[in-house]
Parts: structure tokens; sequence; C-alpha cells
């Protein structure tokens, strides 16, 4: 589970909510009031609802189906541990330099990841050392295409929903301006509400979509990683290479924390 972007959000609203309250106690203003005087129904509106109507115009109903499956990577990504794969390469390596590739294939049969079994098994049916990293790399291509729509997604929503807080400002400016002459002394509140739009729009942009993107990226870079360390440790078992100059080439690919941190705790 990713409790970071968990406990971040609840550190963001508790932050955002005492704020809230602190400030209306200066005004004399209880929680419930303090908390009141940033609650807009209109504002709500205008910067979620027609932050989400532009998505839903923006994108396929294909990739709109794709958001609940996005949010939950965000919160449970999948398990995608390199020092554990680079530890699978090397009993790999180990069986082809005793055994021959062809004793591969029960192992690669085992394999969870669909990756690095398609990548083991290529090599086992003999292909071309050339195609079989032409091919890996495609697929290593055609992920960072996938994965990139949620990306585009997000990156959206952070850009729209500021836009809709400026554009609910100035609604709000409009209102304020045709009530000036006949209600002057109204002049306070509304501006109050032409302005909480735009607090809106950085609150939706910067809690609800930016730590999400970030999450999802996170999880992406790591698979990514782990999809290379599969391509340069498979083709270098194609290649007859030493198994122990496998496993040190791949874990120059980590940083030497991560191969000393999960060494201490095996």
């Amino acid at each position: 589970m990713n409790i970071t972007i968990i406990i971040g959000n609840l550190l963001m609203w508790g932050l955002l909510g005492i704020s809230i309250v602190i400030a209306g106690r200066d005004l004399d203003f209880g929680p419930l009031q303090s908390i009141d005087m940033f609650w807009n129904p209109p504002g709500v509106m205008i910067v979620i609802g027609g932050t989400f109507a532009a998505l839903v115009a923006s994108f396929p109903i294909a990739t709109l189906k794709q958001l609940p499956k996005w949010l939950k990577v965000s919160i449970l990504p999948p398990k995608f541990n390199p020092v554990e794969y680079i530890a699978q390469i090397d009993t790999f390596a180990v069986t082809a330099r005793s055994k021959g590739l062809l004793a591969l294939e029960d192992g690669a049969q085992s394999c969870e990841d669909p990756f690095l079994k398609q990548a083991v098994m290529l090599i086992v049916d003999a292909n071309d050392p050339d195609k079989v990293r032409s091919m890996l790399e495609d697929s290593i291509e055609f992920t960072n295409e996938r994965h990139s729509v949620a990306w585009s997604f997000f990156d959206k929503g952070m850009a729209l929903a500021p836009a809709f807080g400026m554009m609910g400002t100035v609604i709000g400016l409009v209102v304020m301006l045709a009530a000036l002459q006949d209600q002057p002394d109204q002049l306070g509140s509304l501006m109050a509400i032409a302005l909480i739009t735009t607090f809106y729009g950085s609150l939706v942009a910067n809690v609800m979509f930016a730590p999400v993107r970030t999450a999802l990226k996170n999880a992406h870079d790591k698979e990514i990683l782990c999809m290379r360390l599969i391509v340069e440790g498979v083709m270098s078992i194609a290649a007859g290479s030493n198994p122990r100059l496998i496993k040190e080439k791949l874990e120059f690919m980590l940083a030497k924390s991560e191969v000393k941190g999960d060494k201490k705790a095996a």
C-alpha cells in the first residue's frame, strides 16, 4: 500500500482545516462558522463540476473507464522490487550456464511476471538476439504509451481546475460589480465569494490531481526499471555471460543504497 499518499492527504486536509479555523477565530468565528465561510456551492459546481465535465469532453469513454483503476494503483501500486528481479535473473543465469537455455523453460512457466516469462521464453526458443531485444524494447515503449494516458488525464485536470477557478472568480466579480451600486455594503462578502473559486481551483489541482499523478508516475518508473533489468539480464543470458557478471551489471543499474539495503534485509 502507498501509505504516503494517504498520510499526505490527511495532513493536507487537516492543515487546511486547522488554518481555516484559526483564521476564523481571529474574527471571533466558531469552527463551524469558519468552515462555512469557505463553503460555496456555486463555486464547487464551477470548479469541480466544470473540471470533470471538461475532462469528460477531452477523453474517450474507454479512457474514462480507467479512472477507478488509476486511483487504485495510486493507493495500492503493483509490487515491482528490482532486487528481487535481479535474484530471479541470477537464478536463470546459473541454470542456463550449467544446463543450457532449454532448461529455463520450466522456470519461465512459473514466473508471475508475464514480461519476464515472455523474455525468457523468447531466448529458450532460440530466436535471433537482435529481434528479441527489439521486441522487448517495443514492449517497453508500448507500456510507456499506455501509462502516459493516465498522466495526461491528471495533467489536464491540474491545468483545468485553476482555469475554472479563475472563471468562477470572474463570474463573482461580475456579480459584485453589478451589485456595487445598489448594495455597496455587500462588497466584502461578494468579494470573498468571488475569490473562493480561485481557492477551489488551486485545491483541486494540488490536493486531488497532483498526488495521484505523482503516485502513478512513481509506480510506472519502478515497473519500467524492472522491465529494463529483465531485458539486459535476459539478453546477457542469451549471450552466455557469466552469472556473476550479469548480476553485477544489473546491480549497477540500481542505487547502491537500494542494493545494500535489500542485502541487509535478507
